[in-house]
């Protein structure tokens, strides 16, 4: 029997496209989890092992994320972008001595794992998805973590806990929003990879919450995803994500040219946005409802979800120029208030403070490039 068998056999368990949406009650299922008591089972999301001695050198060299010195147990999150800098693709890393652990959307899985594998030319790599594997997540520090991390998985003597690094600005990342208190701080947000029946079924006991109350403490925190709030334009600059999957001062890697533009120059052409939806208590806007200043639509909602302190409250990718004070969200022809909270400045990058890089088409005369 899996997780998701074990779990839609409880009282009032919903399942929708193959994964458990909620118990009954998504508030309480959300403020079980904020504490650290509940797991989510994360149903959307797949695992690829990528093994060989090679591994961490390759993956550095592909990738927007310096990895190629994580030791045993360490977490990080990383991009594959494409020449002109935008996202293709995004995962979780969690290295454990013998094989780096990449936690991918579901919907990005295979094409990740498709193109990894085609770039592995001569490197000693291999690249594996394991469908066989399921994935339970939870905030650190509660009575839910001891029994969560007795149940992953530890191939390799580390036990499979990856620790989501949006908590705080990463080594060679930068952070635009200006926030003086932001709510990543408080997001101490686990992933455990859980294999056998036999590791699984220690957590069976557990109280449980559904994709839903994860979804709105990720909407809640500012947390980017790739599912949501990416697009065939996104940069990462755009959804504040050099802060946790963006090393400023590795070697070069695809898309870096853009990277270093862009956040040289400031401006990016569109920002992340917090809004705060007012009288929409019995309909939520869906992914994709146009969001607008007056008559002028400015951008479009990526991530909705009610909270149970905050109420609903969703994401939203706007353009740069889109004003900061309140907007308006359109559902059938009827508008919601929607107070802003600014997550990407419109100048994002063109302040004194933010580290310079240094353009690959300026490197000094005779610089090797791979060391850019």
């Amino acid at each position: 029997m899996t997780l998701l068998d074990s779990f839609a056999a409880r009282p009032a368990a919903v399942v929708a496209d193959g994964v458990l949406a909620h118990l009954g009650d998504p508030l309480r299922e959300q403020r079980d989890l904020a504490r650290g008591s509940a797991v989510a089972l994360l149903g959307d999301r797949a695992v690829i092992e990528v093994s060989g001695e090679d591994r961490l050198s390759w993956l550095d060299s592909v990738t927007s994320q310096s990895v190629a010195r994580l030791r045993a147990g360490d977490s990080t999150e990383l991009l594959v972008l494409d020449p002109q800098g935008r996202v293709e693709h995004a995962a979780g890393v969690l290295e454990d001595g013998a094989s780096v652990w990449l936690i991918a959307d579901a919907e990005d899985a295979p094409g990740l794992s498709t193109w990894l594998g085609r770039m592995v030319f001569r490197s000693r790599v291999t690249v594996t998805p394991r469908p066989d594997l399921e994935l339970l997540g939870f905030f650190s520090g509660g009575d839910a973590e001891p029994v969560v991390r007795g149940a992953a998985a530890s191939p390799n003597g580390t036990p499979l806990v990856w620790a989501d690094p949006w908590v705080a600005v990463q080594a060679g990342g930068h952070q635009y929003s200006a926030a003086a208190d932001h709510p990543a701080a408080e997001y101490a947000w686990r992933v455990a990879i859980v294999g056998a029946e036999a590791e699984a079924s220690a957590v069976s006991d557990l109280p449980v919450a559904g994709l839903l109350a994860a979804e709105a403490l990720r909407v809640a925190a500012w947390r980017p995803r790739w599912s949501a709030e990416v697009d065939e334009r996104s940069l990462p600059h755009e959804a504040d994500w050099i802060r946790s999957a963006v090393h400023l001062n590795k070697g070069c890697y695809r898309g870096q040219e853009t990277v270093a533009k862009v956040h040289n120059l400031g401006h990016p052409p569109r920002r992340l946005a917090a809004l705060h939806l007012d009288g929409s208590d019995a309909v939520l806007p869906e992914r994709g409802a146009p969001v607008f200043a007056g008559e002028s639509e400015v951008g479009s909602i990526t991530s909705v979800a009610r909270h149970y302190e905050d109420g609903p409250i969703a994401l939203a990718i706007l353009s740069r120029r889109a004003p900061t004070g309140d907007l308006t969200v359109r559902i059938d022809g009827v508008e919601i208030s929607a107070a802003q909270q600014v997550i990407v400045p419109a100048d994002a990058g063109a302040v004194a403070d933010v580290p310079r890089l240094t353009r690959l088409s300026r490197r000094p005369e005779g610089q090797d490039p791979r060391k850019a």
